[in-house]
């Protein structure tokens, strides 16, 4: 018997320049400045540099649409060419109705990298002559994984010297330790706790809290650390408001930028695409500043290609090299563009994120966030829910609670008695904390927690106690039982 298969395909045409765009949407942050240098390395009508108002060249290409008229963008691209099946589609997240298997699916984060390699990616950025980089690589394999460097830096030199035969000194060492301390993430490379903790509020737009923390961690550590806080307050004549605002900031720095402790031979380090930050209750968004780098078109190259455009177009050659020179710059412009628009959208896309999970990113308190998923800020920014997915799949904030991959703010929703769903993060949160003041002596089942999460309002079923209780890393009744 013959079997007759039937297979909707979806099948999306792309011109070049859409392909471009979604390819360096998805770029994460690590990545985009070698993708830069790469671009311009094969196009030299693409400068560094800010643009300049009164460019002569400009392009047919609509920068909104990425779209052309011009030979160069003739041909469209199939789409299923350049992405795999499942990034046409956007994955699912948590919450985004997918089934259970895709929910419990751990989803990479595509910007991951260890540590090391992120901080030798952001070395080769610096422009060093060779013996500075060795050096800098020398400090970075110097790092232990909590992020400190502890070996001093004498014997750092001695290192240098027999295992590189290269001769330096302290102060050339030190030059050096001070570019890679202004490295991600805020406090790496530091030589002690106080260090670490001054590098990150160094990098913090300076306000008289701000100074006072800095001034409690240089000239009263020791007071802080034993907590002597009235010490504190008549050693530098400031009030107990004053004193308490500092010292909260000061404890929600991270004392570990290396993110392990000590014998954790693979960590993992997100590079943020965005920073926000919380100024006195005005939340405040900016980019990464690699994710918005000065590109201009060349002058040289505009000014050539006005030259052959007024010269006598029967040259067959001079035809050619117009030809040539046009399609550079359009490609130059293009890029520009995408770049541009990459930005815009991932500024719309976190802002939204940011209107959404508002009261979280006040206050860095899990049960706070609201059931989200794709499609809620697909709609709120008037785009395709593909285009959220990748944003979300491949970037990272940074807080002042630390650092997030943004499809951590997607989770799936639980309906309450009231009607509104409640955050599935919200339930473990309640959940933990029934646990945490249960009778050691008499653990509750997972039955016992279910009746309590209904009586509170939250309509959720045994198995889902289960599901969530492991993933909190809760063992069963049974375990949890002590003498």
């Amino acid at each position: 018997m013959q079997r007759l298969d039937l297979r909707q395909l979806l099948s999306q045409k792309l011109s070049p320049q859409q392909i471009q765009f979604i390819k360096l949407l998805q770029i994460p942050t690590v990545e985009l400045e070698a993708r830069i240098k790469e671009e311009m390395e094969i196009n030299p009508a693409l400068e560094e540099g800010r643009e300049e108002a009164d460019s002569d060249y400009d392009s047919d290409s609509d920068s909104d649409d990425f779209d052309s008229n011009d030979d160069y963008g003739n041909d469209d691209i199939d789409l299923n060419e350049y992405m795999h099946d499942d990034e046409i589609s956007g994955y699912k997240m948590q919450g985004d109705r997918g089934g259970s298997d895709e929910e419990d699916r751990e989803m990479p984060i595509a910007m991951t990298s260890s540590l090391t390699d992120a901080l030798l990616d952001q070395l080769g950025f610096l422009n060093l002559d060779d013996k500075q980089y060795s050096i800098g690589m020398q400090l970075i394999g110097s790092i232990d994984s909590d992020g400190y460097i502890r070996r001093d830096l004498s014997s750092i030199a001695n290192d240098l010297a027999f295992s590189q035969n290269i001769m330096t000194t302290e102060e050339e060492i030190e030059q050096v330790l001070h570019l890679v301390q202004t490295f991600d993430p805020a406090g790496i490379a530091a030589r002690d706790l106080p260090e670490c903790l001054l590098l990150q509020l160094q990098r913090r737009e300076q306000d008289d809290i701000i100074m006072l923390a800095e001034r409690i961690i240089t000239d009263a550590f020791d007071e802080f650390t034993k907590k002597h806080y009235q010490k504190i307050q008549s050693k530098f004549g400031i009030s107990e408001d004053e004193l308490k605002k500092a010292i909260d900031l000061i404890i929600k720095l991270n004392p570990k930028p290396g993110g392990a402790g000590a014998g954790s031979t693979r960590i993992q380090y997100i590079i943020p695409d965005f920073i926000l930050t919380n100024n006195n209750g005005e939340l405040e968004l900016s980019l990464n500043s690699r994710n918005a780098p000065d590109l201009r078109i060349s002058r040289s190259y505009s000014e050539m290609f006005d030259a052959y455009d007024k010269s006598d177009k029967k040259d067959k050659k001079l035809k050619e090299t117009v030809t040539f020179v046009k399609q550079k710059l359009d490609a130059a412009k293009w890029f520009i563009d995408a770049i541009r628009q990459r930005q815009n959208t991932l500024l719309r896309t976190m802002e939204a994120i940011i209107k959404y999970q508002h009261d979280f990113f006040l206050e860095g308190d899990e049960s706070e966030l609201r059931p989200m998923i794709l499609k809620d800020i697909a709609e709120e920014i008037g785009m395709d829910i593909s285009t959220v997915s990748r944003v979300a799949n491949s970037k990272a904030v940074q807080t002042e609670f630390g650092i997030y991959p943004l499809k951590y703010f997607f989770s799936e929703g639980i309906a309450t008695d009231s009607g509104e769903d409640a955050s599935s993060r919200e339930v473990k949160h309640i959940l933990k904390e029934i646990i945490d003041k249960e009778s050691k002596r008499k653990p509750l089942s997972d039955e016992k927690i279910e009746k309590m999460l209904n009586e509170k309002g939250y309509n959720i079923a045994r198995r889902t106690v289960a599901k969530y209780r492991e993933q909190l890393n809760i063992p069963v009744a049974r375990l949890r039982k002590e003498l």
